[in-house]
């Protein structure tokens, strides 16, 4: 073992200065070959060494298994002179004269980590003189104890000495920082260093000169060959993952390749990972732009499925966010909230609560045990949510299409919140929830007279901008919902010169169009049911809606050919329901599908549905034809006689 540790009496005034305590790690123990250095007490231990990781007071924190001894302001060992400098020399230079340092622990100034050091402006301040504290005599000294230790404690000892530069604000063209740099390019030619150290080295690196350093580079080849080597763990995949954040390049193709490796590699440890591991990367994959890591994403998911009782309220809102963010959705997680989240809702941060919801409605899961849960702490707690929150809630069961069983004692607290907190709601916010609202059949009538009212429309209308199309046809569908549905309701009106004249939109976010496979299947059938091609397709309608299928009949309830529509009596819509119209993976309609039927029926329309699910099950002609005729001859029927 290496004799006792000594400190060169520079770094430890600077460290003594900074804070009030430091966790120094092994590498930078500058120890004498032939015996303990006389200056420092012999019952001390081995000192360790680690990045500068600032929280409250600075101190460098360890993560490897070794012992460590905290040394404190009032507890450091006495400085060991350098030679040629005498002791009185190490000065903090405070309101233009020399003293001796203060011992006394107080507060330092809050900062991240590798934030370069800001001198104190307050009058009774020390000024440190920060160039003489990082001599080169001092740095040369300190890299001559180190060549001596193993590659990963010498690595660890320089990439924490660049922290300390980049802390207290040295530029990377000094002298001290390129004696470092070239130690650190030197030892990196050696191939031979762990990935924890790579890490280290290439976080300072990138805080000292960018991206594009040299030092970067050196570090990326060495993090690509242990990749391939298969020497990363699960822990280092996640720590290598966060760090090619700080520099990550879609243009470099050395960049493109390590991440293809690693993603591969990952893909082999995800049942490793632990559930902080699991957070932090899929974090990393959003930040890195993977939505093309499938595969990985899609472990990462389940295995979040397997640890979800581990993860903490922040740790649920980062997997959730990116799992949305990246577009995939495991079964699997859904059962694991299904299980774990209900009996936390009740003391978990509310936002957990929106971001389930939120996560819920994007993919489609309509899941009832998620919901009631939501339902009744709503019931319970709905006062502790923010508005955004409240909203979220509200309009995932709305467009989800779930009432939940306690939805009068929900929605008469939600009335109760909207009475008390009406103006809190931002207007974009509002009117989702209280579109939302009408998919459940609960018409918020007592609302709509500020919604409809000009200073509403004005504030909806942000900087003078044009109105948000979609926001217009919540509004329309809000004014159809109270002519069609609710005849007594004698308020204010939407403007007519607001309305949308079709629902039909890109981001179908009021009708989902048809699918063309589906109708391929059914036309042929539907043709020889009725004699003919006497129907047509994709009709708007005067309000605005889209009907997949059309048949008009005349008063005596026969089919009538396009050339006579202009006789019709009455009208049939046939409503082709695809896979996109239902909740994800069950066969409930989602909230919009609903509305639209219901306004259709309003609007004097016999609605016949022809769902995928029971027509994909017919396998020949004649069944096809029959479950036509069961479906629509029994509304034709009703206007024979």
């Amino acid at each position: 073992m290496k004799s006792i540790v000594c400190i060169s009496s520079s770094v430890r005034a600077v460290c003594q200065h900074a804070s009030a305590c430091f966790l120094l790690h092994r590498s930078l123990n500058l120890c004498s070959s032939v015996g303990r250095c006389p200056h420092v007490a012999s019952t001390s231990t081995a000192i360790v060494a680690q990045p500068p990781c600032v929280t409250g007071v600075r101190c460098f924190q360890t993560t490897r298994n070794t012992a460590v001894q905290m040394v404190t302001a009032t507890s450091l060992p006495t400085p060991v002179p350098i030679p040629g400098r005498t002791e009185d020399e190490v000065t903090v230079h405070q309101s233009g004269r020399r003293t001796t340092p203060k011992t006394a622990a107080r507060a330092a100034p809050h900062l991240s980590p590798y934030t370069p050091y800001a001198k104190p402006r307050s009058n009774g301040a020390a000024l440190v003189n920060i160039q003489s504290l990082f001599e080169e005599d001092v740095i040369r000294e300190l890299c001559s104890r180190l060549a001596d230790f193993p590659s990963n404690d010498r690595a660890e000892g320089l990439a924490t000495l660049l922290g300390a530069c980049v802390e207290f604000g040295l530029e990377a063209h000094s002298p001290p920082v390129l004696r470092l740099m070239n130690e650190c390019l030197e030892l990196l030619s050696n191939r031979d260093i762990g990935v924890p150290q790579l890490c280290h080295l290439g976080k300072v690196a990138c805080a000292l000169e960018g991206r594009q350093s040299p030092m970067v580079a050196a570090v990326l080849d060495s993090i690509g060959a242990a990749v391939e080597k298969d020497a990363v763990s699960a822990s280092e995949a996640a720590t290598v993952y966060s760090l090619l954040t700080l520099f990550y390049e879609p243009a470099s193709q050395q960049q493109a390749l390590i991440l293809s490796a690693l993603h591969r590699h990952t893909q082999r440890l995800v049942h490793r990972l632990r559930a902080s591991q699991v957070s932090d990367i899929l974090q990393s994959l959003l930040k890195l732009q993977q939505r093309q890591a499938i595969t990985l994403v899609l472990r990462l998911s389940h295995r979040a499925s397997r640890v979800f009782k581990d993860f903490s309220d922040d740790e649920i809102i980062k997997v959730l966010s990116a799992l949305m963010i990246l577009g995939q959705h495991d079964e699997e997680l859904l059962a694991a909230m299904e299980k774990h989240l209900p009996e936390r809702l009740g003391k978990c941060d509310p936002e957990v609560i929106s971001t389930v919801m939120e996560y819920c409605l994007q993919m489609g899961c309509r899941s009832e045990t998620v919901f009631e849960a939501v339902a009744e702490n709503f019931v319970c707690d709905a006062e502790k949510h923010t508005t955004p929150q409240i909203a979220k809630q509200i309009v995932a069961m709305g467009r989800l299409n779930y009432l939940p069983q306690c939805s009068s004692q929900m929605f008469k607290k939600l009335e109760s919140i909207l009475s008390t907190r009406f103006s809190q709601f931002q207007p974009r916010s509002l009117i989702d929830m209280l579109h939302a609202c009408i998919h459940l059949e609960r018409f918020p009538l007592n609302y709509m007279s500020k919604v409809f009212s000009p200073y509403f429309l004005q504030r909806l209308q942000a900087h003078g901008e044009p109105f948000n199309k979609n926001a217009l046809g919540q509004l329309t569908q809000l004014h159809l919902s109270t002519v069609l549905e609710c005849t007594r309701y004698w308020g204010p009106r939407l403007p007519f010169y607001l309305h949308v004249k079709k629902f039909s939109s890109a981001d179908q976010a009021f009708e989902t169009p048809m699918e063309y496979l589906l109708y391929k299947q059914v036309k042929g059938p539907l043709a020889q049911l009725l004699g003919g091609r006497f129907y047509s397709t994709r009709i708007f309608t005067q309000n605005g809606y889209t009907i997949d299928v059309e048949i008009c009949l005349d008063e005596n309830g026969f089919v009538l050919p396009l050339s006579q529509w202009d006789h019709t009596y009455k009208r049939i819509a046939l409503c082709l329901d695809g896979q996109n119209r239902f909740c994800s993976n069950t066969k409930y309609l989602l909230g919009k599908e609903v509305t639209k039927r219901r306004h259709l029926d309003r609007m004097g329309y016999e609605v016949v549905q022809i769902p995928y699910f029971e027509f994909e099950k017919l396998r020949t002609q004649g069944e096809k034809i029959q479950y036509l005729h069961n479906k629509i001859f029994p509304t034709i029927s009703k206007f024979s006689y």
